[in-house]
């Protein structure tokens, strides 16, 4: 894992997928609800279903935070589209807003590099506003025995 710059990145729209309700990371709740949501997205197709599409990365969002790390957050996997772009039947959109950021890089096997990223952020001192925190999966992430991952924390 590797700390990066701060910065600031402009709101932007996404359409996806949502779980139902919030997850936490208890008992490794927030991995398996994850886990199945991956699953239904790639499963589904969904990529294929989201009209404007910005780019072919998919984000995946942690937002409406209780709390800390600890306390339940919702989920939602996407894809970044046109700001004006209207949500299609069986799909979801979130908004995400400008916000100030830490980007940090998880390399490795996947999903352990994910889950030691995310450890290591729990356990910092990177002051969090537990905002719209979200991964970035691109290229770099298609191979699981070597795969690089863009995590941008928001921050206060």
């Amino acid at each position: 894992m590797k700390l990066g710059e701060k910065m600031k990145i402009p709101g932007f729209k996404l359409l996806g997928l949502q779980l139902p309700e919030k997850t936490t990371n208890k008992n490794g709740k927030s991995m398996v609800d994850g886990g199945n949501l991956w699953q239904k997205f790639e499963e589904g197709q969904y990529v294929r279903q989201i009209p404007n599409k910005m780019e072919d990365k998919i984000y995946a969002v942690y937002f409406d935070y209780e709390g800390d790390h600890s306390q339940p957050f919702s989920y939602f996997i996407g894809c970044k589209v046109l700001s004006q772009t209207v949500t299609p039947q069986g799909l979801q959109s979130l908004e995400v807003p400008e916000q100030h950021y830490l980007k940090i890089v998880a390399k490795g096997e996947m999903p352990d590099c994910m889950v030691g990223s995310w450890e290591h952020i729990w356990r910092s001192e990177i002051k969090r506003a537990y905002g719209f925190d979200f991964e970035v999966y691109d290229e770099r992430s298609k191979n699981w025995n070597d795969a690089e991952v863009d995590i941008f924390v928001s921050t206060g």
